[in-house]
């Protein structure tokens, strides 16, 4: 995964905006809450207790049915859902052998994850549409050495360009009976529409999570979210609070990306949402009809309403490189 090799960094993306804008974190003085404002919003557009956008969760299962698969020793890659937007792998369990699996898309940039040895079956999204993706698995050989095991390409043209942003995925990992699906479909109860939905589902996360200074300072390499884990714990770090809302809005049957690069000069993750009849949105704090503002949950957690402002205005500011 590629925030793992720079996720320290990642994690002191708050207090590098803090001290450029001049402030610390706990001298920001008193101004609205994004949550505040989003309430206000939602007020004034006249959202009711219970809304009329149906609220039943949704949640697509992945599945490895093994119809068409490539094989090496020990290694078995099921690709035949890759119309639906995902793969599936998995290693003969008590291998014990350290592995990594690249995925290479149509656009270059390589995905890399580690891979266990326990047999469990892994799904990752292909996330970045249709065309030749090459898929290489790598055994460890000796030390930081490693030997490829399996190279191979795969031909992708998918059922819908959303998909890969709708089901469950190892990086984004949540089930029918996930704490984040019921919490969601709570959440959600007094939208009129997706849009509502959005605000309610990102109002909730930056009021009850916080930021984890703690789990930046200690975050280990082949770190995964856990999304309940996260509700549970009431707090977090970037892509934490990414996986979070990716996981309760997919469940709402909204199409929501991570997506993780650089804002600023550090790696970061955030989500961007798809909402029919307008497009890829990066944003849900303000609309006006036409414009938005970039949907930072963890920013909105740490910042006060002015330096947030800021630095999001400028969408020069995020650059996206991973889509998961």
């Amino acid at each position: 995964m590629p925030y793992r090799h720079n996720q320290k960094r990642a994690c002191l993306f708050m207090t590098v905006l803090a001290a450029a804008a001049g402030l610390s974190l706990s001298g920001c003085g008193r101004s609205r809450t994004l949550s505040e404002i989003v309430r206000k919003e939602a007020s004034a557009s006249g959202t009711s207790e219970k809304g009329t956008r149906d609220s039943t969760p949704e949640v697509l299962e992945p599945e490895s049915p093994g119809t068409s698969t490539l094989t090496a020793e020990n290694i078995t890659i099921d690709v035949s859902s890759a119309a639906k937007g995902y793969l599936a792998i998995s290693c003969t369990a008590g291998d014990d052998k350290k592995r990594k699996f690249r995925i290479t898309p149509p656009n270059d940039v390589v995905y890399t994850y580690d891979l266990p040895s326990d047999g469990a079956v892994c799904y990752f999204p292909l996330s970045c549409g249709d065309g030749t993706y090459r898929l290489s698995v790598y055994e460890n050989v000796e030390g930081s050495m490693y030997a490829a095991a399996l190279d191979k390409t795969i031909e992708v043209t998918l059922d819908s360009p959303y998909l890969p942003f709708l089901y469950p995925n190892t990086e984004v990992w949540f089930t029918r009976d996930s704490k984040a699906v019921t919490v969601a479909e709570e959440t959600v109860a007094p939208a009129d529409s997706d849009l509502d939905a959005i605000s309610e589902i990102y109002d909730y996360v930056i009021t009850h999570v916080s930021y984890d200074w703690d789990e930046a300072e200690n975050v280990q390499s082949g770190y995964i979210p856990d999304v309940d884990e996260v509700l549970s714990t009431g707090k977090g770090i970037c892509v934490d609070f990414s996986a979070l809302m990716a996981a309760m809005l997919r469940s709402q049957r909204i199409p929501t990306r991570v997506e993780v690069g650089y804002a600023g000069d550090v790696y970061h993750a955030w989500v961007s949402t798809y909402i029919e009849d307008v497009g890829w949105v990066n944003g849900i704090i303000r609309f006006d009809g036409t414009d938005w503002s970039l949907m930072d949950a963890t920013l909105a957690t740490t910042e006060s309403e002015r330096v947030y402002r800021n630095f999001i205005s400028d969408a020069g500011n995020y650059k996206a490189l991973y889509l998961y």
